[in-house]
């Protein structure tokens, strides 16, 4: 019966959305990025993949690794999900090799079932928490004694910023300066506790996915942009220094200045690729007006704007400033969109009043919202997508 049996691990992954971006890579084979970047980890409970590993003797050897992604067959013979199982297979035979009594698990196929509670390509950071779930459950499944820092050079290989989502809070991507990438890995600025009432307030634009992905655009801008030279010589550089002060100090003002400024650089420099990249829209431009609307009318910042590659709109806020922020977008996209938390908008008023040039674009042009906040890393769970005989559990 031994050779019978299913091992099986399932964890659950966080989206980070990044304050200071990663674009561009230096070694696209090892997913080396050109320059450092600082992420928020975002709340499980809004926004999660759910990832089940398992492996079994009894896994016909010819079908091979398998992986079930939102219900669908994907593929898993690119070179960057290579990447991943062959690290982690490598890791599981060196303890099989020094203990021998411990069962092959690096020889058996590999079944893996994910679920996404949230879009997927559509610029919401998919590949980052479905790559940081993939690593993390194969670890667990593998009972690899890897850390999180350890784990997110295997993550990176997969999706660059997956290896962000390896931590909860405040997190740095150090880029490194190696070139076999050793020294490009995660670590924790700060966490979720550190800063508990930061607030993000998703704004879903599309759900479409995107016309130009994220390793491609980052190619084209790499070979053509000008932009993109200065960006990782000094702006990046300048805005890592600083957005690492205002998480340390919880200084909102400052952590908005360098959120919004990094993101207007960035795009910037896909506008400046050449054949262009516009991966925000006529609605992303309103958001950003609403958010500068919305800190003239309070005479302070409360509200910060970024956008990853895709036109959906990510605003940081504080908690205690909810009724400028949210009440202000909840008055004027109305309660009949989904998203909306009841226990939150219940009683906000209108406090703040747009233009109705914004109002109105914003209105016709958001599809839903997502509110929630900073939240932890991976964490385990007996929530598994494969029973115990190995088949899926729909």
């Amino acid at each position: 019966m031994a050779e019978r049996r299913v091992y099986r691990a399932t964890t659950t992954a966080p989206v980070n959305i990044a304050v200071v971006k990663y674009w561009g890579k230096r070694d696209p084979k090892l997913n080396l990025p050109t320059n450092s970047s600082l992420s928020v980890t975002l709340s499980q409970a809004d926004l999660r993949t759910l990832t089940t590993a398992s492996c079994s003797a009894s896994y016909p050897a010819e079908e091979g690794d398998s992986l079930v992604l939102n219900g669908e067959p994907s593929d898993v013979s690119g070179a960057r999900t290579q990447a991943c199982f062959r690290e982690l297979r490598a890791r599981r035979a060196a303890l099989e090799a020094a203990d021998p009594s411990l069962p092959k698990l690096s020889t058996m196929p590999l079944r893996l079932v994910s679920e996404n509670n949230f879009p997927t390509a559509a610029g919401l950071a998919s590949s980052a928490a479905g790559f940081a779930a993939l690593v993390r459950a194969i670890a667990d499944l593998y009972e690899l004694p890897a850390s999180p820092s350890e784990l997110s050079l295997i993550a990176r290989q997969g999706s660059g910023s997956a290896c962000r989502s390896l931590f909860g809070g405040y997190v740095a991507w150090r880029m490194g300066e190696a070139a076999d990438g050793s020294d490009s890995t995660a670590e924790q600025v700060a966490d979720a506790s550190h800063w508990p009432d930061m607030r993000a307030l998703i704004l879903v634009v599309s759900a479409a996915k995107k016309g130009v992905s994220s390793t491609s655009g980052m190619q084209q801008t790499v070979a053509t942009s000008g932009l993109f030279r200065e960006r990782i010589a000094r702006v990046v550089p300048q805005n890592m220094a600083a957005m690492e002060k205002a998480i340390r100090e919880r200084d909102f003002a400052s952590f908005a200045e360098v959120t919004m400024r990094d993101s207007n650089s960035f795009h910037a420099t896909c506008a400046d690729t050449y054949p262009p990249i516009f991966y925000m829209n006529d609605v992303s431009r309103a958001a950003i007006r609403a958010v500068e609307q919305i800190n003239a009318a309070a005479g302070r910042t409360v509200a910060a704007y970024t956008f990853d590659a895709g036109p959906n709109a990510v605003i940081y806020y504080l908690e205690k400033d909810t009724e400028a922020v949210v009440g202000t977008l909840y008055h004027v996209l109305g309660g009949d969109i989904s998203g909306w938390k009841d226990a939150v908008v219940k009683g906000l008023k209108p406090s703040l009043s747009l233009d109705e040039g914004v109002a109105g674009i914003l209105k016709s042009g958001v599809s839903r919202v997502i509110m929630t906040g900073v939240g932890e890393g991976p964490i385990k769970t007996d929530e598994h997508l494969i029973a115990e005989d190995g088949s899926r559990i729909r």
